[in-house]
């Protein structure tokens, strides 16, 4: 009986000592992700966020304002592609990287303020599982 509880302490220990390493790994390669959102462009602050599995697909709505230049990024923590495609609310679609070989990056300017719908989806060939980042990048545009 005392052996089985001392062995329980010694795995809950090894695994309370080596979580946060792991931990902390993995949130380093999330936080790499930022660096796609480069001066002049300032990042939204909000980057977002999805773990896919699967087929599923992630889905992101934000409002695009008029006078921006934006920057959207997008990565994994395992290095996997993402697939990203941005639609208007009518489902209308406005950008996908899958016909730019999955581009990590895609700079664009707005005509007026539009509301926008991404959906983002790991690629079924490198990956079965992993998280889907988002980030969102904004500059303005020079008045002449």
């Amino acid at each position: 009986m005392k052996k089985g509880l001392l062995l329980t302490v010694v795995i809950i220990f090894t695994l309370a000592l080596f979580a946060p390493a792991t931990i902390n790994s993995q949130q380093d390669k999330i936080e790499d992700c930022s660096i796609l959102i480069k001066a002049p462009f300032i990042p939204n602050g909000q980057p977002l966020r999805a773990f896919l599995t699967g087929d599923e697909v992630a889905e992101f709505r934000t409002t695009f304002l008029n006078g921006s230049v934006y920057r959207l990024a997008a990565c994994s923590a395992g290095n996997q592609s993402i697939i990203f495609s941005v639609y208007d609310t009518n489902r209308n679609l406005l950008f996908t990287n899958d016909e730019y070989n999955k581009a990590k990056v895609w700079d664009f300017k707005i005509a007026g303020s539009v509301e926008c719908i991404i959906e983002a989806k790991l690629d079924s060939k490198e990956a079965s599982s992993g998280m889907a980042l988002m980030y969102i990048g904004f500059k303005r545009l020079e008045e002449k």
